[in-house]
């Protein structure tokens, strides 16, 4: 059995756009929901959700039932040990994209790309896990290093700072752009529209794109989701399966009762 091919990797190295949905609600039936509904790929939240390793492998064996959809992981954390203990566990249970969050260096972009790649590349511990179909891809120690993607995310002013240097790292194949940890970064909490963010954010996306890696960003604003893209972004996430929860149930309510709770102004989260 060959070694399943990236194809999410592929799509970002041929700039074919992706657009994406954040999915936070830690469950494999909404997970399904979601992966049916036909974006190019679909992120578990592993930072700000109450998922865990067990709650990530559920949502993986439900997204590979839609494989027109790419499952894309996010640790809670990249650096240190913990954080390389994190990476071998996505990665041996099956996660093949990799999204890392507070990532301000190319030193800690650099220790991540080792974290996610087998010796002589990197650090990658080896065993039998379902990655490899508990060695039924035989090829899979060989082949694994190259079908791996590792996404960082740039959200603070230091990140931004040492952007080139970020992008330019061997081995990172996107930068991700946080808005709403840039927009607190930058002096202008939960305002990632504020004028000075979102020249920031076009700047970055300008950098990432001339170092030829791939750019990203999560907006649910239709407009500029569509502003990303024209500006050279490659995967975009346009939605999150919290807010349009939140949004719609909202909506419905107070379509019946003027009383109910508004929906949330925040177009971040």
């Amino acid at each position: 059995m060959q070694t399943p091919i990236n194809t999410f990797k592929q799509a970002l190295q041929n700039k074919q756009a992706q657009i994406g949905l954040w999915l936070g609600l830690a469950s494999p039936y909404s997970t399904e929901i979601c992966a049916g509904a036909g974006f190019d790929w679909l992120l578990l939240d592993g930072e700000h959700a109450p998922n865990d390793v067990n709650s990530i492998l559920a949502q993986l064996q439900v997204i590979a039932g839609y494989p027109a959809s790419h499952a894309i992981a996010r640790v809670p954390m990249g650096h240190g040990h913990l954080g390389e203990a994190l990476i071998k566990q996505y990665l041996d249970i099956g996660v093949q994209t990799l999204l890392v969050p507070m990532v301000d260096t190319a030193a800690q972009a650099a220790a991540l790309v080792r974290a996610s790649r087998y010796p002589p590349q990197g650090i990658r511990g080896m065993g039998g896990a379902r990655a490899s179909l508990w060695g039924r891809y035989p090829n899979y120690p060989h082949e694994a290093n190259a079908q791996v993607c590792l996404l960082v995310q740039a959200e603070t002013q230091t990140a931004l700072d040492n952007l080139e240097a970020i992008a330019a790292t061997d081995g990172v194949d996107g930068v991700f752009i946080g808005p709403a940890d840039l927009s607190a970064s930058m002096g202008h909490v939960a305002n990632p529209g504020h004028p000075n963010v979102q020249k920031a954010i076009e700047a970055a996306i300008s950098t990432i794109v001339k170092a030829g890696k791939a750019a990203g960003i999560l907006t649910t604003d239709e407009a500029l989701s569509r502003r990303y893209l024209d500006l050279g972004a490659t995967f975009v996430a346009v939605g999150l399966d919290t807010n349009l929860l939140v949004r719609h149930t909202s909506a419905l309510a107070s379509s019946f009762k003027p009383s109910a709770p508004a929906a949330p102004l925040n177009k971040t989260y």
